[in-house]
């Protein structure tokens, strides 16, 4: 049962997407699909996505999901185009919902449900999405946000933001809902998979020293090298270094702009009456 992987690298906000598919039955499913989107403009794009549905319809793939590891807060999901144009499923964890109660307020959007309806399915840790032949598993890696999983499939597993390459460490854990600890135990679930095992990023900035982009990775290297959370490194001393770090990090560019959109699934706040859709943005909240 091969599995087929092509990553799509969005060099505007150091995201990486990826197309996968089961080569027996052609199905296939999308992981963190990106929507251009222009801050000075606040105008969206959708070159990113033309070209993974580009590739999708090359290859002549039954394109059934649309995956997301968690609610980014440095890119706008196209999980809603992926939808419209192929009847794809929009797919989150389960922990969306604790997610969308937290901003609900912040943002005043009255029209938000908090259940996670705006999604096609919540998952849960452990459950299985068919792909063709193959299986999508679903494991929970909260810590970053609450909502956060990984999917893995055959030896590979995307682990959205919770993992970077072994010399860039791990995600921040400041976030609402953010937790170093439980980001530590998630990290460590991740890392009692088979050494082989391959792990694929869903963010790179190319680490001090290396000169290229790069998001694949296995357990064995992440265990030998990971800088933050190598063997060795114990709880205590994670979490002391990761809330100390986050205390030094500006917010990401465009965390007011795209956790409003992200999530809905991707899809923009309602028009106002006069036709026009507008994102929020709260002065002086954070």
């Amino acid at each position: 049962m091969a599995l087929q992987i092509s990553p799509h690298f969005h060099e505007a906000s150091n995201t990486v997407a990826y197309l996968v598919w089961d080569d027996a039955t052609r199905q296939a499913a999308l992981i963190d699909p990106v929507l251009d989107f222009d801050a000075k403009s606040c105008r969206t794009a959708t070159f990113a996505i033309d070209a993974m549905l580009a590739e999708v319809e090359k290859r002549g793939l039954d394109l059934r999901w649309s995956l997301e590891t968690h609610a980014h807060a440095d890119h706008f999901s196209a999980a809603t185009v992926v939808r419209r144009r192929c009847g794809a499923r929009t797919v989150i964890g389960a922990g969306i919902a604790q997610v969308q109660k937290v901003f609900k307020p912040i943002f005043d959007a009255a029209d938000l449900a908090t259940d996670g309806s705006a999604f096609d399915h919540l998952v849960q840790d452990g459950e299985r999405l068919p792909l063709g032949d193959l299986e999508i598993e679903v494991i929970a890696t909260p810590g970053h946000t609450p909502a956060c999983i990984s999917y893995r499939i055959n030896d590979a597993v995307f682990v959205g933001d919770t993992l970077f390459m072994p010399d860039y460490g791990t995600a921040r854990c400041d976030f609402p809902g953010g937790d170093a600890a439980t980001l530590y135990r998630s990290i460590r679930r991740l890392l009692s998979l088979p050494p082989e095992t391959r792990l694929f990023m869903c963010h790179d900035y190319k680490a001090p020293g290396r000169d290229v982009y790069a998001w694949e990775t296995t357990v064995a290297a992440q265990r030998a090298k990971n800088v933050h959370v190598h063997d060795g490194i114990d709880e205590a001393g994670f979490v002391a270094m990761r809330e100390a770090r986050d205390r030094k990090l500006d917010m990401p560019a465009l965390i007011l702009p795209s956790v409003q959109v992200n999530i809905r699934a991707g899809e923009l706040p309602p028009p106002a009456a006069n036709g026009i859709r507008y994102l929020k943005l709260p002065v002086n909240k954070f």
